[in-house]
């Protein structure tokens, strides 16, 4: 993507979890209530499914203004019409991500420490996610928290954009925020509630 980006505050996984909320219901709901980024995150699915689902959601977030990424599949997001990806450790390369979808396209990565950060940032990476901030139980196996200090040591030294993930609550956010984060990431403060439309309401209204 050329030009420097900006993120919405909020950074909203579709990732229904255990609710039995179908995604692109999910999806709906939390760009009711007010999100503006959304990342589909549907680890268990096959090719086809995911294809399904993100080209159900993107052009619902088109109508709200919103940015639509996926994870990990740089081909699904481009033949659905998304805004970009994000991607994982074990994933594509930055530079192989952008061969699929283009110059324009958003390519985002997760990092857990610092060296990661830095190789992420050399190979052009349009944002960085960071974490896990705190505990989180909606990832299998995840690293031990990092807490806010691994976002201040990335701030000091790194100007691109850092999302941070991991157990953050609406509580919590401003904090995260304070010590260098650009956006937080949500899933289980959004999703795993009666009303994800409410509770994206809720987080926004903690924000700075």
């Amino acid at each position: 993507m050329s030009g420097a980006l900006r993120l919405p505050r909020l950074y909203a996984i579709v990732d229904p979890l255990a609710t039995g909320r179908g995604p692109d219901a999910l999806a709906a709901a939390l760009l009711a209530g007010g999100a503006r980024l959304l990342q589909l995150r549907l680890k268990d699915v096959g090719a086809r499914e995911l294809l399904a689902v993100a080209t159900a959601i993107a052009p619902l977030a088109r109508r709200y203004g919103a940015l639509f990424l996926v994870n990990d599949r740089p081909d699904v997001a481009r033949a659905a019409g998304a805004d970009g990806v994000h991607l994982g450790q074990e994933d594509l390369p930055v530079a192989a991500a952008r061969r699929v979808l283009g110059p324009g396209a958003i390519v985002g990565v997760s990092t857990h420490d610092l060296a990661e950060a830095r190789a992420a940032d050399a190979a052009g990476a349009d944002y960085l996610g960071v974490g896990p901030i705190y505990a989180t139980a909606t990832k299998t196996g995840a690293l031990p928290p990092r807490g806010p200090a691994l976002v201040r040591a990335l701030r000091a030294e790194i100007r691109r954009p850092l999302v941070a993930i991991g157990g953050i609550t609406a509580e919590t956010a401003p904090e995260v925020l304070a010590a260098g984060a650009d956006s937080v990431a949500m899933i289980a403060a959004l999703v795993d509630t009666p009303d994800p439309a409410a509770a994206v309401r809720d987080v926004l209204r903690h924000l700075p």
